[in-house]
Parts: C-alpha cells; structure tokens; sequence
C-alpha cells in the first residue's frame, strides 16, 4: 500500500487523487506492491528490498546515497495478522521528500499524520516531518514502557497476595506467564531504543550540512535526551521482570515443597503401621500370636499406635 502527504494550513492532509506523487513530501510504503515501488523509484528514490533492510550492520542501516539519506531502524509493531512482532523501518530522507519502508504496522504510523500539526518538529519540510515521526515513535516506545510497568506491578500483586493453594498455583503460573510476554516486549522496546538513537545520531551529524540544519539541532539533542533516558527506564524494568520471574519461580518452589511436605509427611504415618502388617504377615509356623485370640486386635491397636506416635514425633520436631 501507499499513502502519500502533503502540508496545507500546517497539517498533513492525504494527497488528492488528481495530484501526481511528485507533489507528496511524504509517502509511506506499507508492504508496497512492485507497481508502488517503481513509482517511488520514478522519483529518484531507490527502495531497499525486505532483505537488505534486515541487514544488521550499522553500514547496510545508516546511509547516504545518491544525495539521500538512509535510516534503518527496528521497532516493535503488529504483524498482517496483527500478533506482535518487531521489524526494520527504513527512513529515506531527501531535499524534496521523505519516504518510509515497512512490512508491518507500527502504531505511530496511523497516529502521527493526524497529530503532525501538534508535534514539536511541525511538518513544513522534510527533515521536520522526520523528526516529527521519530518523536511520536518515541512517545509510543514511552508507553510501551508504562504498559510493562503497570503489567509488572499487576505480576507482583498475584505473587505476593495470599490465597488458597488452588488459585494460588494458577495464578503464579499466569503471572509466570505475564512476565515473561512482558520481558519479551521489553526486549523489543530496548532494540528499538537502540537503533533510533544510533539513526538520530546519524542525523545529528549532517545537520550542518543541510538547509536550516542548525535550528534543528536543538531538536535532535532533545530527542536524543529522552531516548536515554527510557533506556535507563528500560534496564530498571529489565530489572524488574528479572525479580518477578524469580519471584515467582520461588513461590512455585514453596507451593511445591508444601506438597511433596504433605506427601512425605503421609507416606511416614503409614509406614510403622505397614511394617506391623509386614511382620504378621510373613508365613512362619511358629508366630505365637497368631494362635492367640487377641492377636488380631493387638495388631490393629499397635498399627494404630505407632501412627500416632509418628504423628507426635514429628509435631514435637515441628515439622508439621
């Protein structure tokens, strides 16, 4: 698909039908047809290919040619099916236009058009509409980190709230569960952190080249700030998905000790008892109580006797 922009009254309004794509200063190819991309590639713009923009090497994913700047980065999104999934974005920047690649759906791309007027880098030039994308990418990468913190607080309520052994085990196994989707996603926020202040550092360092580069420069550094910023965010929820995973792998141990406890606890109660039944139970000629008419209940009462004493034992020893 593609989605062509351009300014009027300071907002990004789709391009009209009857205007040619030259007139865009923004397009955004989401998982183009080849149709779609010869017309990009009619304006001068080349379009990587899905296999190239995968390419991990900083060189295959910062850029510059034929005058235009490539900017590659990874960002958490939803797949055609809309399960989540994380991918490269590429950013082609030139004097006339911006182009963006992708083959899935990153949210700030809906958002970002109807919000371009109120975005700090306004949306007049090219480079402004980048920055503008970038900051709503920002923001959005923000709230991922709010949802994962709230998520977590929610892990660490079922952890440590008391409850019967039967819920109990089937929440720490959903809490389980929860944190490790949230550590998952957390990863993906850390990638995309990562890639995009290598891309704004990339750009940062062209600025004094290009037309109007110094007043964006302030721009940039800002951007910069707040993308270490949640990165310092993103370790200490790191950190926090670390200490629930294990806290709840030690609630799981605790409910799995109280069990085999109460197995092993059962098993030595009938142990002395089953000792007693094996005794009287071997087929010797000569066993005197055997022939004696309160044989069979002395059995029963010393079986009885000896499960009690063990009983005892073991309270006395607190271990029940």
């Amino acid at each position: 698909m593609l989605y062509a922009y351009r300014p009027r009254a300071g907002r990004l309004f789709p391009l009209d039908p009857d205007q040619p794509l030259a007139a865009a200063l923004w397009i955004d190819l989401y998982r183009p047809m080849p149709a779609q991309v010869a017309a990009v590639a009619a304006l001068g713009v080349t379009v990587p290919t899905l296999d190239e923009m995968e390419e991990i090497e900083i060189s295959s994913r910062l850029y510059r040619e034929n005058g235009l700047d490539y900017l590659t980065v990874v960002l958490p999104g939803l797949s055609e099916s809309r399960s989540p999934t994380s991918g490269p974005v590429t950013f082609i920047l030139g004097p006339d236009r911006l182009v963006t690649l992708r083959h899935f759906a990153p949210r700030p791309f809906e958002t970002y058009p109807d919000r371009a007027d109120r975005a700090g880098p306004g949306c007049a030039r090219p480079d402004r509409i980048l920055l503008g994308l970038l900051e709503e990418i920002i923001g959005r990468q923000a709230d991922l980190l709010e949802g994962i913190g709230r998520s977590l607080d929610a892990v660490a309520a079922s952890v440590y709230r008391p409850a019967d052994t039967r819920a109990r085990a089937e929440a720490l196994q959903q809490a389980l569960e929860r944190a490790g989707q949230e550590g998952e996603l957390l990863s993906r926020v850390r990638l995309a952190l990562l890639t995009l202040e290598r891309a704004l550092g990339y750009f940062g360092q062209g600025l004094a080249e290009r037309e109007g580069g110094p007043a964006l420069r302030p721009l940039v550094k800002g951007l910069i700030r707040d993308v270490q910023a949640l990165e310092v965010h993103a370790d200490f929820l790191g950190q926090r998905v670390a200490l629930a995973s294990d806290a709840t792998l030690g609630m799981i141990n605790l409910a799995q000790n109280v069990t085999v406890r109460i197995v092993s606890v059962v098993a030595a109660l009938f142990l002395p008892p089953t000792l007693i039944a094996s005794i009287y139970g071997m087929n010797f000629a000569h066993m005197p109580e055997l022939a004696q008419p309160w044989g069979y209940p002395a059995a029963l009462v010393l079986m009885l006797a000896s499960a009690v004493g063990t009983w005892l034992f073991f309270r006395w020893k607190r271990w029940l």
